[in-house]
């Protein structure tokens, strides 16, 4: 079974669109997205630097408008992919590409909604200093303890070995100064405290603007972040996503679904490198295929040819 992921925020880096937009299709298709969330993407994608991209109000429509044109790149007839593609899943604002790519909501859709998410969430984090720091190694349970200990949240849970914590810059500090046996605590350089507490004002933006989007049963199978389920309604897809804002990442919930699926191929949108790169380490034996450039297209569909199981999809 195929599984096709889109990658959430600090995937991006410098340049990494200008060899994708060589291509006439992918930068006509770009465009068009770019100027849907009003953003010129097509700069931030080739020319701007890492402290720009790295703003959330950028980031977020960027990674989202790369995943939805790089997945017709590999997929020219998008009715075609339905018919490989056994379960889709998205990381945080990934979790809007996956949604647009099964169809639940339209690719405009998701561009306006991304955009009204990164300026939300920007204005959440402004509020007063949070950010983020990511436990690498040590006992899980002890992690866990730690991070509660010190009144942080588990933003993300990415599988074994890694955690992030979410919090005041305070909190982390206390957190790095006592660090789980076995474990370091790096510092991440997002803008605030996301999927925690401190993001609930964006949730009410987006709930609001939510119940005007037109939804669809998703055309295949998508993982819910909240807690690694199939998501069948279009509706939750769309209700959960938004309420995930300010809610942890189970992402190691998402991968024990896939497990359980029998997924045998994950393939990563771009930018890719970061969900292949944790599913070789918990996923064993499953395939992985980071499609990074133009260049991996024709091999990334025999990827997907040979993964597809039309039977394990809807």
């Amino acid at each position: 079974m195929l599984a096709i992921v889109a990658p959430g925020q600090g995937a991006q880096t410098p340049g990494f669109l200008t060899p994708w937009l060589e291509d006439p299709d992918f930068e006509a298709r770009f465009s068009w997205l770019s100027a849907v969330a009003g953003l010129d993407l097509v700069h931030y994608g080739t020319e701007a630097d890492a402290d720009t991209i790295r703003d959330t109000q950028i980031a977020q429509p960027l990674l989202v408008a790369t995943g939805l044109v790089a997945a017709l790149q590999l997929f020219p007839r998008p009715a075609e992919a339905f018919d490989q593609v056994g379960v889709v899943a998205g990381h945080s604002v990934g979790e809007l590409t996956a949604a647009a790519g099964a169809r639940a909501i339209t690719a405009e859709q998701a561009m306006v909604l991304v955009r009204e998410r990164g300026k939300a969430m920007a204005e959440a984090a402004a509020v007063q200093p949070t950010g983020m720091s990511a436990v690498l190694g040590g006992d899980r349970e002890q992690v866990l303890a730690a991070i509660q200990r010190h009144g942080l949240t588990p933003a993300n849970d990415n599988g074994p070995g890694q955690i992030v914590a979410a919090g005041t810059i305070a909190q982390l500090e206390a957190l790095a100064a006592d660090a789980p046996e076995k474990a370091r605590v790096r510092p991440l350089s997002v803008a605030g405290a996301f999927h925690t507490e401190h993001m609930a004002p964006a949730v009410g933006h987006l709930t609001s603007l939510a119940r005007s989007v037109t939804v669809k049963a998703p055309r295949t199978r998508v993982l819910s972040n909240a807690d690694g389920d199939v998501v069948a309604s279009g509706a939750d897809v769309l209700t959960r996503i938004v309420s995930q804002i300010a809610n942890p990442v189970r992402w190691d919930l998402c991968m024990d679904t896939m497990r359980e699926l029998g997924v045998t191929g994950m393939l990563e949108l771009p930018p890719a490198g970061t969900l292949t790169g944790i599913a070789k380490r918990a996923l064993k034996g499953v395939e992985t295929f980071a499609l990074k450039g133009p260049e991996d297209i024709a091999a990334a569909q025999e990827f997907c040819a040979k993964h597809a199981d039309p039977e394990g999809a809807r």
